[in-house]
C-alpha cells in the first residue's frame, strides 16, 4: 500500500483507514491496500458455497444431534460469509475501510472454528474407539488443543482489528495476527503428528481387521472408517497448507508481494478452506457415531461409537 498520493489525486485525500474518502473515481486502485479490485464472481461463489455448507451442516447436525460439531462448522461458515461479503463490498470500492476490516478479521480467523471441530471429533473417536492405541491421552486433546485454538482466534481477530484501526501504519496488529497464525500452525503440526501415529497403529491393529467385516445400516464399517479418516485427514492438510500460506503472506505486512496477488488468495485461501469444509461433511461424526447427542469439550462420552458388540465375529 502506497503512502504517497500519485498525480491527479486531490490533496488531503485519505487512502486508508477510518474516514477514508478514496473511491475508484478519485484514486487509482494500485494505491489501495490490496492493489487490485477483488473479483466479484470468485467472492460471490465462495459466499454462496459457505451459505450452502452452513445449511447442510445444520441439517446433518440436527439429524445426528452433533451439536458441538455443527456449532463450530456453522460459526465458521457464518464468519466466512461475513468476510466474503466484505470482499464483495470492496469490489465496488477497494478503499472501503469497514469492508476491509470485516474481511481481514473474518476470513483470517474462520478456520479456527473448523480446527476446533476436528480436534474434538478425533479426540472423541480415539477415546471411544481404541484409546489404548494413542500415545497421547484423548482427554488432553481438549485441555491443550482447544484452549490453544481459542488463543489463536483471539490473536488473529485482535491483530486484524488493530492493524485496520491503525490505518495500516502499526505493525503491532500484523504481529499479533502472525502470532495467532504461527501458534495455529504449530499446534496443528503437533496434532498431525499424534494423529498420524494413531492412524498408523490403528490400521495395523487387530481391531481394525475385525472392524472391516462389520456392517451397520448400509455401508460396512470398514468403508465408513476409511471415508471418515481419509476426508478428515484431507481437511486437516488443507487447513494446514492455508495457514502456512497466510503466515507467509502476512510476514511482510501490507507491503508484501503475496498480499497483492488475488489469484494466490483465491487458490490458497478460498479454494483450500471451502474444500476442507466440504470434506468435513463427508468426515462428519455421524458417519461413524450412532448417536452424537451433545458433544462438547468435556463430554465426549456422549458420542456413541457405531460398533457392534465386541463378541460379534467379523464377516469374511
Amino acid at each position: 500500500m502506497s503512502t504517497g498520493l500519485p498525480p491527479g489525486v486531490p490533496a488531503g485525500t485519505k487512502v486508508f483507514g477510518p474516514g477514508s474518502n478514496c473511491t475508484l473515481e478519485v484514486c487509482p486502485v494500485d494505491i489501495s491496500v490490496y492493489g487490485y479490485v477483488p473479483s466479484l464472481a470468485a467472492n460471490a461463489i465462495f459466499l454462496a458455497l459457505y451459505l450452502i455448507s452452513a445449511c447442510i451442516h445444520v441439517y446433518l447436525g440436527i439429524r445426528w444431534k452433533s451439536w458441538f460439531f455443527m456449532g463450530c462448522m456453522v460459526l465458521g461458515a457464518v464468519n466466512a460469509t461475513l468476510g466474503y461479503a466484505g470482499r464483495i463490498a470492496m469490489h465496488y470500492n477497494p478503499f472501503d475501510f469497514v469492508a476491509f476490516m470485516l474481511q481481514i478479521i473474518c476470513v483470517t480467523s474462520g478456520p479456527v472454528y473448523y480446527s476446533a471441530a476436528i480436534y474434538v471429533t478425533l479426540a472423541a473417536a480415539i477415546k471411544d474407539f481404541s484409546p489404548s492405541l494413542s500415545r497421547f491421552r484423548p482427554d488432553l486433546f481438549y485441555w491443550i488443543f482447544i484452549p490453544s485454538d481459542v488463543i489463536c482466534l483471539i490473536f488473529q481477530a485482535a491483530g486484524g482489528g488493530l492493524s485496520t484501526a491503525s490505518s495500516g501504519q502499526s505493525e503491532i496488529g500484523v504481529d499479533m495476527a502472525l502470532v495467532g497464525l504461527s501458534l495455529q500452525v504449530a499446534m496443528m503440526l503437533i496434532f498431525c503428528g499424534f494423529f498420524a501415529d494413531y492412524l498408523f497403529r490403528y490400521f495395523r491393529s487387530a481391531q481394525y481387521q475385525a472392524d472391516l467385516g462389520r456392517r451397520i445400516t448400509g455401508l460396512n464399517f470398514g468403508t465408513r472408517l476409511k471415508l471418515f479418516f481419509s476426508f478428515m485427514t484431507l481437511a486437516i492438510l488443507l487447513i494446514l497448507i492455508r495457514c502456512v500460506y497466510r503466515l507467509v503472506e502476512l510476514r511482510d505486512g501490507y507491503r508484501g508481494g503475496l498480499i497483492h496477488d488475488e489469484s494466490l488468495f483465491i487458490g490458497l485461501e478460498g479454494c483450500l478452506v471451502i474444500s476442507a469444509v466440504y470434506c468435513l461433511m463427508i468426515a462428519h461424526p455421524g458417519l461413524i457415531f450412532k448417536k452424537s447427542r451433545n458433544v462438547g469439550i468435556l463430554d465426549s462420552e456422549d458420542y456413541e461409537f457405531q460398533k457392534v458388540p465386541s463378541g460379534t465375529p467379523a464377516q469374511p
